[in-house]
């Protein structure tokens, strides 16, 4: 066990990561329901995003971890009858949590509720702000709406955002009018800005999608009843549950990967952030470590540990392991940026490049396109790490693996 102030070698806190994150053994176990809760029980979120060029970011990670399992399980478990994972943006970006996390996230639908932008947006918490711009307008334009669209889902049921706004007209931006949520990008409805709001609120939840685009329903008629009758928590005790859960996730890092508004599972403010961390040491569940070269504190959750690594997998994007780069580069001595939003032009590695871990380095860039018209695993190009070992034979054998998973039936190599 370290102790507490002691200094922590990079490769030990890379190793300690990746146990936390479930890569410390190999591929093993069943594939079934309780591998996926196995695999979110270590990541803590699974976050979702619309780009679907190789496969929906949500996917990713259990293949990472399990390999070929089936999506149409983590589908129910998310959407279906009795959900066992919920969507929402109160962790980290848009996400699906674990039911069990649901009363630990009620103190910020609370505030949302109540319109306490401060504490519950700001820079911690990824509601858009179109929501925050958009109801403050609507407050003043159209009181009523939010009550009509939730009446109107209560009424007819599960539905979309554009059959929530069905005859709504569009608001046209001009120069005086400040609100982003009428303009090129967001360009939203009055009834999407409030359904979003209402699901920011926790009052409608999402039942589930259509392509990829969101279904809402009333919380109660979505939650299983258990969910719903479980005891609310008190802010400061949900959150440092909410910092727990991220510790373990992790394994070692600092406060601002624990919690911070830029890359923890759960996003705090930054004064709540400090006084929950201070908590969680002084009840000896976080262990103040340096790891070497590091020039932040950082913790070791008090139930991490470490071994060898031998893993072989592709990590998403959007995977916990490495979402936050600053971190990624400590750790992996491995620079990485997602290049989707780069022009292609300024592109190094390729649009949707997946770092490939191979041991307990990430030793490749490979950038990945699903050609499902004639059903190919496209991999534009393949760019090593200097000082990498040889690893094409690991990861042909992984895209081979991965092009079945998702129903490919072959692989082109650059």
């Amino acid at each position: 066990m370290v102790n507490v102030g002691e200094s922590v070698s990079v490769g030990e806190a890379r190793r300690i990561a990746l146990w936390a994150q479930g890569f410390g053994g190999p591929r093993a176990g069943r594939v079934d329901v309780r591998g996926i809760r196995r695999v979110v029980g270590r990541v803590g979120v699974l976050q979702v995003d619309s780009v679907n060029v190789l496969c929906r970011a949500h996917y990713l990670p259990g293949f990472s971890r399990l390999g070929a399992y089936s999506r149409e399980t983590l589908d129910r478990m998310a959407w279906g009858d009795e959900p066992e994972l919920f969507e929402g943006f109160w962790g980290h970006k848009a996400s699906l949590l674990p039911v069990s996390g649901y009363p630990l996230v009620r103190w910020r639908m609370r505030a949302v509720e109540r319109q306490v932008w401060g504490e519950a947006v700001g820079a911690e918490v990824s509601v858009p702000w179109a929501v925050v711009v958009g109801m403050e307008r609507l407050q003043r334009e159209r009181p009523g709406l939010v009550g009509e669209v939730l009446g109107r889902i209560a009424a007819e049921g599960a539905m979309t955002a554009g059959e929530v706004g069905a005859g709504e007209v569009r608001r046209k931006k001009s120069d005086a009018d400040p609100d982003p949520s009428t303009g090129s990008m967001w360009n939203w409805q009055d009834a999407k800005i409030a359904v979003e709001y209402l699901f920011a609120a926790g009052l409608v939840m999402i039942s589930g999608r259509r392509g990829f685009e969101r279904v809402y329903d009333l919380t109660e008629r979505v939650l299983p009843e258990a969910v719903l009758r479980a005891p609310e928590l008190a802010a400061d005790e949900a959150q440092r549950e909410l910092v727990r859960i991220s510790a373990r996730s992790l394994g070692v890092a600092t406060a601002q990967e624990l919690c911070g508004k830029t890359g923890g599972h759960y996003p705090l403010p930054q004064a709540t952030a400090r006084r929950v961390v201070a908590e969680l040491v002084e009840e000896g569940e976080l262990v103040p470590v340096q790891v070497e070269g590091g020039k932040q504190q950082s913790y070791l959750s008090a139930t991490a540990e470490a071994g060898p690594v031998d893993a072989c997998a592709l990590i998403s994007p959007f995977d916990t392991l490495i979402w936050n780069r600053d971190r990624t580069e400590r750790l992996f001595d491995f620079f990485y940026r997602i290049s989707i939003y780069t022009p292609a032009s300024q592109r190094i590695h390729g649009y949707y490049v997946l770092p490939f871990l191979l041991g307990d380095r990430l030793v490749a860039r490979v950038d990945l396109k699903a050609d499902r018209k004639t059903s190919t695993l496209v991999v534009p190009t393949i760019t090593a790490e200097p000082g990498a070992p040889d690893f094409m034979d690991a990861l042909i054998a992984e895209l081979t693996l991965m092009a079945g998973w998702l129903g490919l039936e072959r692989v082109r190599l650059p």
